[in-house]
């Protein structure tokens, strides 16, 4: 078992840009609402798909997840090569909406927010029966950046029937912090304990099978949430989970994710490569 600890190397960069220069047609960009059993709403998200997408060849799908007080759109606004990255990498990208500050849970104390539920189960049931997607476990990914990295990772320990793949960018590995909405999700820190420590990754980690899933996750060492990364890591390490960790320089801001997300396309990439998907 080879646990990883990665500098980023430069040949990265010429690999990207062969990949990209032989992408000779723009992705497409839906915009589509999706309705939620489990909340009784509609919610949009955005589908990007690779150009050679014409309904008949099907496409692994990477799920991609916003950050606090964000929304759908944040990824395809703010980091529109997401598009290339998508005929690059010859895969589909799907960037749901998780609210303001769901942190991706179903919420022990407001029924309002299910949205494991939503993103786990019933997104995927949709982008797979309205998409030519490979609707298979091995064919999907989950990650995102900050509350969407540790909601990538929760979801994917937590359905690995739906996930075979995830990671992580700047994500919050142990949700100890009383900010960011949190105690509206979890209830109380004292009253309700045990919800803070059930529903963070770092522990979610103890409870799930850890042969079965690709993992990569990486923060920038100038960012808060850094030594909780280097926690995971460790733990991981610890557990004898196969991971793939990176660390750059960088903060908590969209100049760091735009440059983590290409990384972490390539990772999902390579994997699904390795692996039979049909």
């Amino acid at each position: 078992m080879a646990l990883s600890f990665i500098i980023m190397k430069k040949y990265f960069y010429f690999i990207l840009f062969l990949l990209l220069a032989f992408s000779l047609q723009a992705a497409t960009v839906d915009t589509i609402s999706i309705y939620s059993n489990a909340m009784h709403k509609t919610s949009k998200a955005v589908v990007i798909k690779p150009a050679a997408y014409d309904n008949e060849k099907h496409f692994p799908v990477v799920y991609l997840l916003h950050g606090y007080a964000g929304d759908f759109s944040n990824w395809i606004k703010l980091v529109p090569q997401i598009k290339q990255y998508a005929d690059a990498f010859q895969l589909m990208i799907v960037c749901p909406d998780g609210a303001y500050a769901s942190w991706y849970l179903d919420s022990p104390v407001d029924t309002a927010y299910k949205y494991e539920t939503y993103i786990g189960t019933e997104v995927p049931d949709y982008i797979d029966a309205h998409y030519t997607t490979i609707a298979n476990r091995k064919a999907r990914a989950i990650t995102g950046l900050s509350m969407g990295g540790h909601g990538a990772l929760f979801l994917a320990f937590r359905h690995q029937d739906i996930f075979s793949a995830c990671g992580s960018m700047s994500g919050l590995p142990d949700l100890l912090k009383d900010e960011y909405d949190i105690i509206k999700r979890l209830g109380d820190t004292i009253a309700n304990a045990d919800n803070w420590r059930n529903y963070s990754v770092i522990h979610v980690i103890d409870k799930y099978p850890k042969d079965s899933l690709a993992i990569i996750f990486d923060c920038g060492t100038e960012d808060a949430f850094y030594p909780g990364n280097i926690d995971l890591h460790e733990k991981m390490v610890q557990l004898k989970i196969e991971h793939d960790f990176i660390v750059r320089p960088g903060k908590h801001d969209w100049n760091y994710w735009r440059n983590a997300v290409a990384y972490q396309l390539l990772f999902f990439r390579k994997y699904f490569d390795s692996v039979k998907l049909n």
